[in-house]
């Protein structure tokens, strides 16, 4: 493939990371990368440096392996919170009348937060929980969406040494119980109801319902976030916000924490088994967002950042702490992006200025189904940078982004990593070259490879991503199963942090992701990740989006069934599915040709955008669903079931 994006001289002389480069004597980026992976030790100290993290008491030294790799401790000896470093530094400051975050609200309703005014309300949230028993290393848990209320929560908690605790506001009480179960928080914060696409969702009762289910009577703080809204409070245990902060000071000393001390703790997904509580350290949570908005989205003082998230993904603190330790602007939002209107996203972005905006490349599959004229019908040249993450995203989906939304002007910061990390080991900066769908390459300060079955390292073919060196930001464990988190990570390749990605690099040293190990396909013997098929079927004129398993095959092992969405107003005839077939067979070989192309009128996504492969196959397969409270439309999966029983019928 030929490059795409080609950075412009001014870009690239007015970007953070040249001025980085420049400090440290980098002759360029590749360079720069190489440095960093290579003396892991410099990097992380020096871009404490770049960044200006502010101590209460400064490290002995950056990295300790004593108890192992896996074990890493780093800034041995320092002290330091991530509040003081995200809002204290800028509240007293000249900075204290700017703009921390912007919320919109699905109603249209828009509420603007300053350092200052962020500054006195997180005091006086955090002063209530003091006063209510919270202290260093005990957990709070939100059980709510993207409010203004959640961001507070969350930093009033860091900021007194405790430990923050996401929870997904659209989990079922079965989901919602199995964490609360596990981390067993002092207080949890909830709100009345909320929207979406037009909806009002209450919370407050499945929240009942779960904390009955997990044996747990934490104090529960509620949001009301509609006035009329009838809510029953236990008045021995439950209050509402407003009554919580009334009356509290606004000042409060930030707790001084050790910098392996947890700050937060995050589940990932709980498909295959008990949910996995990762735990980010304070230094770890500082650091690895704040060096990626800074030197790979070149995010600077004025700018606003928008990521298409919610506080229940790793995406959502990522960006609160990442563009608030930089002093910038962040955009927060209730609801959908295409709701009330399709291009509610577009009118966010025209109407806020964003300049930086982050997504997932389902979510841009599902806008480009609306068209280019609803995008080209608003002024987006506010826009810098635009980011992915959560998923490939396919070499079509990437060029509508870049043309489109784009009109080639703004660089793809298309990005990989996980919760588990808290950031990124893949991601290009805006000063490199692009190809469509690349990564480019490592991020700074991450020894990524690509290995075979062997752990041998390749080139020009797929392998699995891994990672040879620890970073700060790793998570330090799995909350009470550290046992769990070193047959996760560390087995598979001793010393090697095992990702469960499939990645390859290219001749020109480009990295490519190609899925998740554990989603391959295997027909007659021969492996293949469901997102090359997608990338595909993607590219094909009438398909808007694709998800693509693997079905049992007393043949093969595995066939290849392909569900796919139609563009809007695309028309279909006969030949469609055989067209469709021919199209994967040129493109990847006969080997790989679907066995069937089956149309439907969604996929099961959840609400940050990503496609759920695994449920898709459970669903034709007749196995047990699970909770599906997570995902955005769960009638898509009655869909999918009836639509691939019908075709049973008609082979019969």
């Amino acid at each position: 493939m030929t490059y795409i994006w080609r950075p412009s001289r001014e870009l690239v002389d007015n970007s953070n990371v040249k001025a980085f480069m420049e400090k440290v004597g980098a002759s360029d980026y590749r360079e720069l990368v190489k440095r960093s992976t290579s003396d892991i030790v410099w990097f992380w100290r020096v871009i404490t440096e770049e960044l200006g993290v502010e101590w209460f008491r400064e490290y002995e030294r950056v990295l300790d392996t004593s108890r192992g790799v896996e074990w890493a401790d780093w800034f041995i000896g320092g002290e330091v919170n991530v509040v003081h470093n995200i809002l204290d530094v800028h509240a007293p400051s000249p900075r204290r009348n700017n703009l921390a975050f912007i919320w919109a609200g699905e109603d249209g309703s828009i509420r603007q937060y300053t350092y200052g005014q962020l500054s006195r309300l997180v005091n006086q949230f955090a002063n209530f929980l003091k006063n209510v028993g919270v202290s260093r290393g005990d957990v709070v848990a939100s059980y709510i969406p993207m409010l203004p209320e959640t961001i507070i929560t969350m930093l009033a908690t860091l900021k007194l040494g405790a430990v923050f605790t996401p929870i997904f506001s659209g989990f079922a009480p079965q989901a919602v119980a199995t964490r609360l179960a596990d981390s067993q928080p002092k207080v949890v914060v909830t709100v009345d109801s909320y929207l979406r696409r037009g909806a009002r969702i209450s919370a407050k009762p499945s929240l009942d319902e779960a904390e009955k289910m997990a044996g747990v009577q934490p104090l529960n703080v509620v949001v009301q976030r509609f006035s009329d809204e009838e809510t029953t409070l236990d008045e021995e245990r439950e209050i509402y916000f407003h009554d919580a902060i009334r009356g509290q000071s606004s000042r409060c000393e930030t707790t001084p924490v050790g910098s392996n001390d947890p700050a937060l703790l995050l589940y990932t997904s709980g498909t295959t088994g008990k949910p996995k509580g990762a735990v980010i350290s304070h230094v770890g949570a500082l650091l690895q967002p704040s060096k990626e908005i800074h030197l790979n989205l070149d995010l600077k003082m004025g700018d606003i950042l928008m990521w298409v998230t919610d506080i229940g993904w790793m995406m959502g603190p990522w960006q609160i702490i990442g563009a608030q330790q930089r002093g910038a602007t962040h955009l927060i939002f209730e609801g959908a992006i295409d709701y009330p209107e399709p291009d509610r996203l577009w009118r966010l972005i025209e109407g806020h200025n964003i300049t930086h905006l982050g997504l997932s490349a389902t979510v841009v599959r599902m806008l480009k189904r609306y068209g280019d004229e609803l995008v080209k019908g608003h002024d987006l040249s506010c826009l810098r940078v635009m980011g992915n993450t959560g998923e490939p995203i396919d070499p079509d989906s990437w060029m509508w982004l870049m043309k489109v939304v784009g009109d080639e002007r703004c660089p793809i910061i298309n990005l990989t990593g996980g919760t588990e990390l808290f950031g990124c080991f893949l991601l290009p900066s805006p000063v490199v070259e692009l190809k469509p769908s690349t990564l480019w390459g490592p991020g700074l300060g991450m020894d990524v490879d690509v290995f075979d079955e062997l752990g041998r390292p390749v080139r020009g073919e797929v392998g699995y991503l891994v990672c040879k060196k620890p970073a700060p930001s790793m998570t330090r464990g799995f909350w009470r199963d550290p046992q769990r988190y070193i047959e996760t990570y560390w087995t598979r390749f001793p010393g090697v942090w095992y990702h469960g990605d499939w990645a390859s690099i290219d001749e020109d040293g480009h990295w490519y992701l190609h899925g998740r190990a554990d989603d391959t396909i295997k027909v007659a013997g021969k492996r293949i990740g469901p997102a090359e098929i997608e990338s595909v079927l993607n590219s094909y004129p009438s398909i808007a989006e694709s998800a693509c398993i693997g079905v049992p095959s007393q043949v093969k092992g595995e066939e290849i069934v392909c569900f796919v969405t139609l563009k809007q107003h695309a028309q279909v005839g006969e030949s469609f599915e055989r067209d469709v077939i021919e199209h994967v067979s040129k493109r990847l070989g006969k080997a790989f040709a679907p066995s069937r192309v089956v149309v439907v009128s969604n996929l099961p996504r959840t609400r940050s955008g990503k496609i759920m492969r695994r449920l898709v196959r459970t669903a034709i397969l007749g196995g047990e669903l699970g909770d599906v409270s997570a995902l955005e439309n769960p009638e898509s999966l009655e869909e999918i079931k009836r639509t691939w029983s019908g075709i049973q019928v008609k082979q019969r």
